[in-house]
């Protein structure tokens, strides 16, 4: 027998690699985020791991969703992750009558008791370690701040993981509420528990020596400690090396296959490159060339008019939208300009960033200056009217309408996309004839492309901009988060540049929109004057996607993301009745 054995996991989020001697000790193991450089990880992992066997032969194969790629470019063997795990399994921990793993982008049970069986989730990633990620995003923190919050919860509130959309949907108005941030991060591991339990088990029950393994429930002990309160296990089996268990089972399968030189692999790594295959569709570029894109950028960057606050007298209107993670205000004079604008996030605190909204308007607003009725909308309408005592509450819909019919009078169609909901509104005659919603998937917002550029270390906006200038975008669907990420793992492992894929994401954006919340057949159905706004118009390449998918030039003003404001606003200017106003002043 070979003295050493390599096994390499090449997983969605992360590359695992270790390394066993002849009695399947683990002399060398590594764990990290590839970041989506896939490629350059597992070659980085695979060669740190051939100095440790020096001069010897070793035997290697490959594991995970993004392993049979790998495989190819090395002519190494593959094996499937579930038989790599399960020979894990039995070599180290034996004694398992079920075993819980969870994953960048799946979730495991194995139960061994009386025969082997496996569950896995199928096209839902909640309740694993990216969804953990995208309930951190919107903590302001990460799976690690998570877990140091949950240590200090005393309360668990129900909140779904079936997938992130609805998993939003459920802490966005805690977070509004107020809720500690230590409570929310125990509900957010408690989800899981429930996800995994309900979602994979399915009824059987989950019971005697229940091992832990995956990187979430290696590093997350407070996540270990939900599903410990939850199932009661007869014993809990927490392996070493639990982060890169299904690596070791690759190792000890590679047993029963040839062996490999240093020499020969480094030789595989060095060729890989001029081997690669493309399995995902590319897509035209968004702009052919830098005169395409100044004409486009010229034609929509017509702004709403605005005004010198330092310089007005009289009556002004205030307009907030507090929504899911963003807040945006407007103060307008009576004749529609913008004296004031805010557009930013509410960093998990809508009260604080209100607070310091009314705060600033105030302390720039003139002697003879005064806000004569303020309205709000969004997520956050009821908390924000009844702490700041605003005048008037309105649902979204209508502050969007009414932005969209001051700016482009007779208006057939508004779309709306902002950080987890999509608005679609037909007009007819200057009242909203039909409004369609996202319901179950927030693949086509704001907060995917936000969560996808954080996961890449980037700003949203830094992302976005290198999508305008690819030359390959990837074709990546309107499939929902689960299915588009891996695809985007895929065209990662065909070399497809963080800009290819950032300019896909927003011919994604554009097609859930059109193909699955509006379901158009002809894009005569959008109407003539066709108005987008929201904070993900911002982004020019989702703009330039829109237009080209569409087939129809559209109407962005400058200020796309404050339209919900800036309705809320005239709504003000309309309701306005000299001397009846509530809005607490400054003192207050």
């Amino acid at each position: 027998m070979n003295k050493f054995a390599i096994g390499l996991d090449v997983g969605s989020t992360t590359v695992k690699v270790a390394v066993l001697d002849e009695a399947n000790n683990v002399v060398f193991s590594n764990y990290e985020r590839h970041l989506s450089a896939v490629r350059e990880t597992a070659a980085k992992q695979l060669l740190e791991a051939i100095k440790k066997v020096k001069k010897s032969e070793f035997t290697i194969t490959v594991t995970g969703s993004g392993g049979m790629g790998v495989s190819k470019w090395l002519s190494v063997p593959f094996v499937q992750e579930v038989i790599a795990g399960t020979a894990a399994i039995r070599e180290i921990i034996p004694q398992t009558d079920v075993a819980i793993e969870l994953g960048g982008e799946d979730a495991k049970i194995t139960y061994l008791s009386g025969g082997v069986e496996q569950r896995m989730n199928g096209i839902c990633a909640g309740g694993t370690g990216a969804f953990i990620d995208q309930m951190a995003t919107l903590l302001n923190t990460d799976a690690s701040g998570l877990n140091a919050l949950s240590e200090t919860s005393t309360t668990i509130y129900p909140i779904a993981s079936r997938c992130g959309v609805f998993a939003k949907t459920d802490i966005q108005p805690l977070i509004n509420e107020g809720a500690k941030q230590s409570d929310l991060a125990s509900s957010i591991f408690q989800s899981v528990v429930n996800q995994t339990v309900s979602g994979l088990a399915c009824g059987r029950p989950i019971k005697g020596r229940v091992a832990y393994l995956g990187g979430p429930l290696h590093f997350l002990p407070q996540l270990r400690k939900r599903f410990s309160e939850t199932l009661k296990p007869e014993e809990e089996i927490i392996p070493n090396n639990a982060q890169v268990f299904n690596a070791i089972g690759a190792a000890i399968l590679s047993r029963k296959e040839k062996a490999f030189t240093a020499t020969q692999i480094q030789s595989a790594l060095s060729k890989a490159n001029a081997n690669q295959e493309h399995e995902v569709k590319r897509l035209p570029a968004l702009f052919e060339n830098e005169e395409d894109f100044t004409e486009f950028k010229k034609r929509h960057d017509t702004p709403i008019e605005t005004a010198d606050i330092s310089k007005h007298k009289g009556v002004c209107f205030l307009g907030i939208d507090a929504g899911s993670t963003t807040t945006k205000a407007t103060l307008i004079d009576d004749k529609g300009r913008i004296l004031y604008s805010w557009y930013d996030s509410n960093a998990a605190d809508p009260l604080k960033c209100v607070s310091e909204i009314l705060r600033e308007v105030y302390s720039r607003l003139p002697e003879k200056a005064f806000i004569g009725h303020a309205t709000v909308t969004g997520y956050g309408e009821r908390l924000i009217k009844q702490a700041f005592k605003l005048d008037h509450g309105e649902i979204e819909t209508m502050a969007h309408t009414t932005a969209a019919n001051y700016l482009l009078p007779g208006v057939d169609f508004i779309l709306d996309i902002g950080g987890q909901d999509m608005k679609c509104m037909r007009v007819k005659d200057g009242n909203v004839d039909n409004v369609l919603l996202n319901e179950a998937c927030s693949s086509g917002c704001g907060s995917f492309i936000e969560t996808f550029a954080h996961a890449l270390q980037m700003s949203a906006e830094e992302f976005a901009w290198m999508g305008i200038w690819a030359r390959s975008p990837v074709d990546l669907g309107s499939r929902c988060t689960v299915f588009m990420n891996s695809r985007v793992k895929q065209a990662q492992k065909e070399g497809a540049s963080v800009g290819d894929i950032s300019s896909g994401l927003s011919y994604s954006v554009v097609k859930n929109a059109l193909y699955k919340v509006i379901k158009i057949k002809t894009p005569e159905e959008l109407g003539k004057k066709i108005i987008v706004q929201g904070g993900t118009f911002l982004n020019t390449a989702v703009l330039r996607a829109f237009e080209l998918v569409s087939g129809r030039e559209v109407f962005r003003p400058k200020q796309a993301g404050i339209m919900g404001a800036y309705g809320a606003s005239l709504i003000s200017k309309n309701l306005y009745k000299e001397g009846k106003y509530t809005l607490l002043p400054l003192e207050e």
